[in-house]
């Protein structure tokens, strides 16, 4: 008896509507991480695309647990000499509260030569750069 193997054509892709509300943001990250990589399947290939699709609401009222709203910080760097950038999590959410659920490193760079071109496009968080390659941002802005 041999294992079952999937292949990309026997392969379903779901739809899953996630609410933000409420929910922690580390904890929320995995579990769309997890979605996306197409892990919480029995089927899961690591080389084959097997993840879902995810859409998440009201993700500006993510909760950040303990003090992180005015400890933790995101550094990014502009290219330029010097131009390391920090901002702390309380502005990165008043002036961009979905930025701070981008999903980064969710897919693996076999499968984002897979993807159709326009997958970049469409996972693409209103307002902010598309996600570098093999990444994928799991906020999605409904209307």
């Amino acid at each position: 008896m041999s294992t079952p193997f999937p292949s990309q054509n026997t392969i379903e892709h779901e739809w899953h509507l996630i609410d933000a509300e409420g929910q922690v943001l580390g904890r929320l990250a995995t579990r769309i991480a997890t979605m996306l990589m197409g892990k919480h399947k029995p089927m899961y290939t690591p080389f084959l695309d097997c993840g879902d699709h995810v859409v998440v609401i009201n993700a500006e009222k993510v909760v950040l647990t303990g003090n992180k709203m005015n400890d933790k910080i995101y550094y990014w760097h502009t290219g330029y000499p010097g131009g390391i950038k920090e901002a702390r999590a309380r502005r990165v959410m008043r002036e961009h509260p979905t930025r701070n659920l981008a999903i980064r490193g969710a897919w693996h760079g076999s499968q984002d030569q897979a993807r159709p071109p326009d997958a970049h496009q469409a996972a693409r968080v209103r307002g902010s750069r598309a996600p570098a390659r093999g990444t994928a941002a799991a906020t999605v802005q409904l209307g």
